[in-house]
């Protein structure tokens, strides 16, 4: 859920900075100006948390596996050291190279569930940020709207103006 959060900021941003460039552009007697919660649209969405179960699941068996290998870890040195005053010094040696080379296995494992997880994550918010920005255009089109801003970014604005939940119910709307 926390990378869903930083789509909601992203998102906002890039509201924000094409609402500054339409403002530049256009009429101010003409500008007729809609907001969106994006985060609120997000949070809120059973097809983000669909999107959010399907990849815990995907990643789950190889978190499991790091979590049994990191208790295994602290179990090898707990057992080193309780033993280590009385082991002999190649005994002792050989141990700590045996907890070395575990240490660093699991580290090698920790960076690639990192880094795959966070492809994984970054392809999800690319398909969402994309449904997202399609769905905010449209409707800001067919209402007239010519600035459309993350209400997160804006003071006040008038109940009218707000178009999150006709976002929310188009995005809901389509397949995950």
């Amino acid at each position: 859920m926390k990378c869903f959060k930083k789509i909601g900021i992203i998102l906002g941003a890039l509201l924000l900075s094409a609402g500054v460039e339409v403002c530049q552009a256009a009429d101010a007697s003409q500008l007729k100006v809609a907001v969106v919660n994006v985060q609120q649209v997000l949070q809120q969405s059973p097809r983000v948390a669909t999107l959010s179960k399907k990849l815990e699941g995907q990643f789950k068996d190889r978190q499991t596996s790091i979590n049994a290998q990191q208790k295994s870890l602290q179990d090898e040195l707990d057992t080193f050291k309780k033993e280590e005053p009385t082991m002999n010094q190649k005994t002792r040696d050989d141990t700590q190279k045996k907890i070395a080379a575990d240490r660093a296995d699991l580290m090698k494992k920790v960076v690639e569930y990192q880094q795959d997880l966070q492809k994984e994550q970054n392809k999800i918010m690319q398909g969402i940020l994309g449904d997202l920005n399609s769905i905010v255009s449209t409707i800001a089109k067919a209402q007239g709207y010519t600035l459309v801003l993350d209400s997160q970014a804006v003071i006040f604005a008038a109940d009218g103006n707000d178009i999150s939940k006709d976002v929310a119910k188009q995005f809901n709307a389509k397949t995950a």
